[in-house]
């Protein structure tokens, strides 16, 4: 095994909603650095059946991004894939039988009505502890064509399908696993019989693999592609994007803390030893999700910067021309807080793609309150709600969880929002500390680090290397209202 002190390379596949990257990562005790060495990305596809994700795009462009890496580090040690949850690609003898659903497809509907006739959400949260929403993997199942769905013999989740076709070896990552509505929240193994209660096949899912395991090398096929010299292992890390971004916390004291990896989605809660699987945490919509280490990631899913981003791309259709966001939030801050109306950013009309501005009128229409009138103005008021949506949702999780909370970590994208972090300081009343803003491809190499020999130690070891690499960036509440 290759020292903790000296360090070595590793490279990381991170798949977002909208875009894709290669990272290749330098980490020892001391260090680490890690660079994009490739971006490509990731446009969903509508076809007369429904969005799908271009699985296959993504993938020839993960390849290729991983010979880039390979021709700037040829030893890289280990590959580590994360992506986001619930949705799948289902295969027959190894071959993948169409492009993966979006989980924003209008199909997941008839999903719900089929699960929930046959267990109501309160029995299914007692089993899973997941917060109910309409695209986990258990709804969209119930939701395939059944001819499909039978002629099917394996379902991998993103990222395992990802490790599949560069392994040949299929399994299903824990963190991810989680997410799907099928594992049982006690013990995060495989509930028999609620596949057996929804009608579902059990050997639908390939065997679990813990975060720190190996898929297994490079097949030699794809290692003469991308020009790895050896036989190269594909590392089980927290392949839920959330699970990986949570590892880079830079939390100096995980017991006070709260953090808010925000993106796409905003997902605000806490890490703990065990669930909290009360009807007071289902009420308030918090789930239970696998973290690395058998932590559990117990928190609210909130519509996040998606509102922001698909105002912004509605904005961009109709005019022809690129919007700039920084200048966007710069007149957004200009604009008083109290003028703008905080809306429920969780409203169901804000999850499908559309027109996010006419959207948040009929919300503000629907309770008498005046919509915003200037593009500064929805901006603005797109913050204050996922301000206030974040600091509620951190104060509840506290409650519920019986966790006196001091700081609010930010990290992601929103991190680099400082209208944003300020906003929840002040909503919240708490300390933020905002950053790093690519936690996720950081918690996918420490992973991989830790398995290759390059660093070592608990979680709370690794975070004091992102704190002491990538020191947060602090914003402390104000009286503005």
């Amino acid at each position: 095994m290759t020292s903790a002190v000296s360090g070595g390379h590793v490279a990381a596949i991170d798949l977002g909603a909208t875009s894709g990257r290669v990272v290749l990562a330098h980490v020892s005790g001391s260090e680490l650095r890690a660079e994009t060495v490739a971006r490509f990305p990731n446009t969903p596809v509508r076809t007369p059946d429904g969005l799908h994700w271009d699985v296959l795009g993504l993938y020839g462009a993960a390849v290729r991004g991983l010979g880039d890496a390979f021709r700037q580090a040829p030893g890289i040690a280990s590959i580590g894939i994360d992506s986001w949850a619930v949705d799948y690609g289902l295969l027959r003898n190894g071959v993948l039988l169409g492009n993966p659903y979006h989980y924003r497809d209008e199909r997941t509907a008839r999903g719900v009505l089929s699960v929930h006739s046959r267990m109501r959400h309160p029995d299914l949260y007692r089993r899973n502890g997941l917060q109910f929403l309409p695209f986990n993997t258990l709804y969209q199942f119930a939701a395939e064509r059944r001819d499909v769905l039978d002629l099917a013999d394996t379902a991998l989740l993103i990222p395992d399908l990802v490790a599949y076709w560069l392994t040949g070896q299929a399994r299903t990552e824990l963190t991810n696993a989680s997410t799907t509505g099928l594992l049982r929240v006690d013990d995060q193994r495989l509930d028999d019989d609620l596949f057996d209660r929804l009608g579902l096949r059990r050997s639908l899912l390939t065997p679990l693999i813990a975060p720190g395991e190996s898929y297994g090398v490079l097949l030699e096929e794809v290692r003469a592609e991308i020009g790895a010299p050896g036989a190269v292992p594909v590392t089980a890390i927290g392949s839920h994007d959330t699970a990986s971004a949570v590892v880079a916390v830079p939390m100096a004291d995980a017991a006070a803390s709260a953090f808010i990896s925000c993106g796409t989605w905003g997902l605000v809660g806490l890490e703990l030893p065990s669930p909290v699987v009360t009807d007071a945490a289902r009420e308030a919509g918090f789930t239970n999700e696998g973290g690395v280490d058998s932590r559990v990631r117990f928190l609210h899913n909130v519509m996040g910067l998606w509102i922001l981003s698909e105002t912004v791309r509605g904005w961009e259709a109709k005019e022809g021309h690129a919007i700039d966001l920084p200048t966007l939030l710069d007149s957004a801050a200009e604009v008083p807080a109290a003028s703008v109306p905080v809306f429920d950013v969780d409203d169901p009309r804000f999850l499908r793609p559309g027109d996010m501005p006419g959207r948040i009128d009929a919300w503000c229409d629907e309770h008498g309150v005046r919509p915003p009138r200037t593009r500064a103005e929805y901006a603005r008021a797109i913050v204050e709600s996922l301000a206030d949506a974040f600091a509620r949702n951190v104060h509840t999780a506290a409650q519920l969880a019986g966790v006196d909370v001091a700081t609010i970590h930010i990290v992601g994208g929103g991190a680099l929002n400082t209208l944003l972090c300020q906003r929840t300081a002040d909503r919240s009343g708490l300390v933020v500390e905002a950053g790093p803003v690519e936690a996720t491809a950081l918690g996918n190499v420490l992973v991989q680090a830790r398995a290759a020999g390059f660093a070592a130690g608990s979680l709370e070891a690794l975070r004091d290397l992102v704190r002491r690499t990538h020191a947060p960036l602090r914003y402390t509440p104000t009286a503005t209202s």
